[in-house]
């Protein structure tokens, strides 16, 4: 897992940090400009500052591995042009693991999965417990240290802290030397992984060991979960029935021979989804057999792999902002991504919902942003993860010139409220005029066939022949649906020409007798407040509304005749 530990240099103390084999490597990105690499470093600096010092996590894990992930690309890539990141917040250490920590290469994917399977026999599962880890050293039975990672070959001294933690066994049940490998975690009482993400886990366990000093009540809060014996049995089923009997029981007792793709997917996904005494970030396959812990170093090794978990949230950036304006005159902005995938889905577009929410955060083009999945179908801004340093100009719409009585005609400015208006016209909210959507509406107002908002209904084939795209057969059947247009019921032209909410009251009044009601008169409606009955108001007696009126009445439409 992306672990930053405590303690060490910045990117090798993370655990599974993230290297890769040349095999996994990604490819090189076009090289970067320093305005382009300078806000990046600044924020990884940022993160880790308040990770290392106050045990804060100020993003999620998901958002940290995919920023360092970038990182690490870039400066493989052209090392020469990214500068190294800054020491965390505190020296490394100088405590000696006896066997290194490796580390993992994590697969991408359910493919990589299986062909990393299919070359290899027993072959174990285990999960990915979200925490920090920590080498045990047992002499003759007694725990004498405790080490964090550090760089995998060098950590800080833990033993004091170690000592004072419940769930790691003091003693061994019988003379036994071991040098155990695990995880520290945060203890959780049913963590559902799927529903809560890593929940704050890893940092609170960083934090509290940060301490100085460990109370019993913080101290109670840390388990252990032992994931590899460097020296211990050669045989695996051998090596978690030592360790139970040494009082280990949950690694024998969650780690499992698996034989193919099908297996490790029913135990990630169980993982993920059912309720678990710790975070995980994923689970981990190792071969039972492996080179002598002595010769292990602070690199992936081709023995052991990780997959994690779908990420709850995304790192994108911003390839440009749009200012979309709807059939009521609101302004949305909604950015503009490069791809990125997110939970199975490519994301390349997330709304702001406001204007207000987009000049709070002032995003612009080439912003990183974070990307989350309301209901697992909505894309929604989670925040700025870290801004451009050229902050490139944007036109932005006025406001104050759309409403909801705004750009009824096609004048300069108003394309997109009008297109909007069109589109819920004909649409199951307004008329449900079957085979029209916003790419007809386009073609015909570039052709200048539509420049009000009922043009279309005096439109005959002939002159629907005339916009790009619109042959002989789709132009009569869009005659009939405008001809058919015209006897549908009162109520439902009122809701396409976007009458305000509570118009439903005043019927089932004609056109006549709505636009002669005043303010009080709507406001002493069942569910009209006054702000209601001013819009209502406002609405019957537009110029611009009441000629749509007339119109509708010349062609006999029910409801608008005198």
């Amino acid at each position: 897992m992306f672990q930053r530990l405590l303690l060490g240099l910045l990117w090798l103390a993370a655990f599974p940090p993230f290297l890769s084999s040349p095999a996994l490597a990604e490819p090189c990105p076009a090289p970067p400009s320093a305005v382009t690499i300078r806000p990046l470093v600044e924020r990884l600096a940022e993160w880790d500052e308040a990770y290392y010092r106050r045990g804060e996590s100020l993003v999620s894990d998901d958002v940290y591995d995919q920023a360092r992930a970038s990182f690490e690309n870039w400066r493989r890539c052209y090392p020469e042009r990214v500068p190294a990141l800054p020491m965390p917040g505190q020296p490394g250490g100088d405590a000696e693991h006896p066997s290194p920590q490796t580390g993992l290469a994590k697969l991408p994917d359910r493919p990589a999965v299986a062909r990393w399977l299919s070359r290899r026999n027993d072959v174990w599962i285990q999960p990915k417990v979200d925490g920090v880890a920590v080498t045990l050293v047992y002499e003759r039975g007694e725990l004498v240290r405790a080490i964090s990672r550090g760089d995998g070959v060098r950590g800080q001294d833990w033993t004091r802290r170690v000592q004072r933690l419940p769930g790691v066994p003091k003693r061994l049940p019988e003379a036994q030397e071991a040098v155990l490998q695990g995880e520290l975690y945060r203890r959780f009482d049913g963590h559902v992984q799927a529903v809560e993400g890593d929940a704050g886990a890893r940092a609170r366990v960083a934090g509290l060991m940060a301490r100085q000093t460990l109370d019993a009540t913080a101290a109670a809060e840390i388990g252990l979960f032992i994931w590899d014996w460097p020296d211990g049995p050669e045989e695996m089923a051998q090596r978690l029935a030592t360790l139970a009997r040494l009082g280990f029981p949950d690694t024998a007792a969650r780690s499992l021979p698996v034989a193919d793709i099908a297996e490790v997917a029913r135990y990630r996904e169980a993982l993920f989804r059912e309720p678990q005494p710790f975070a995980t970030d994923g689970v981990v396959l190792r071969q039972a057999s492996r080179p002598p812990g002595k010769s292990w170093r602070a690199e992936p090794p081709d023995w052991a792999v990780a997959w994690k978990h779908p990420a709850r949230e995304a790192l994108a950036e911003v390839r440009g902002v749009v200012f979309r304006i709807g059939r009521s005159g609101r302004v949305t902005p909604v950015l503009q991504l490069y791809p990125v995938a997110l939970e199975g889905r490519t994301i390349r577009r997330v709304s702001l919902g406001s204007l207000a929410r987009w000049q709070a955060h002032d995003i612009r083009p080439g912003d990183h942003v974070v990307i989350a999945l309301a209901g697992l179908t909505i894309p929604q801004l989670q925040g700025v993860a870290w801004q451009a340093e050229q902050r490139e100009p944007l036109s932005l719409p006025d406001p104050d010139d759309y409403h909801a009585l705004s750009c009824l005609r096609l004048v300069d400015g108003c394309d997109m409220q009008f297109l909007a208006r069109l589109a819920w016209l004909s649409g199951p909210e307004g008329l449900a005029l079957s085979g029209l959507g916003p790419g007809t509406w386009q073609r015909l107002a570039e052709a200048g066939l539509v420049v009000g908002l009922l043009d279309w209904l005096e439109l005959d084939a002939a002159a629907l022949e005339a916009a790009h795209g619109i042959g002989t057969v789709r132009a009569a059947n869009l005659e009939a649906a405008f001809t058919a247009a015209r006897t549908r019921p009162f109520p439902r032209w009122l809701q396409a020409l976007g009458a305000p909410p509570g118009v439903e009251s005043g019927l089932p009044a004609s056109w006549a007798a709505l636009a002669a009601r005043s303010v009080d008169e709507w406001a002493r409606e069942p569910g009209v407040g006054p702000a209601r009955s001013q819009a209502l108001h406002a609405y019957f007696t537009d110029h611009e509304v009441n000629r749509l009126a007339a119109r509708l009445a010349n062609l006999g439409v029910e409801g608008f005749i005198p």
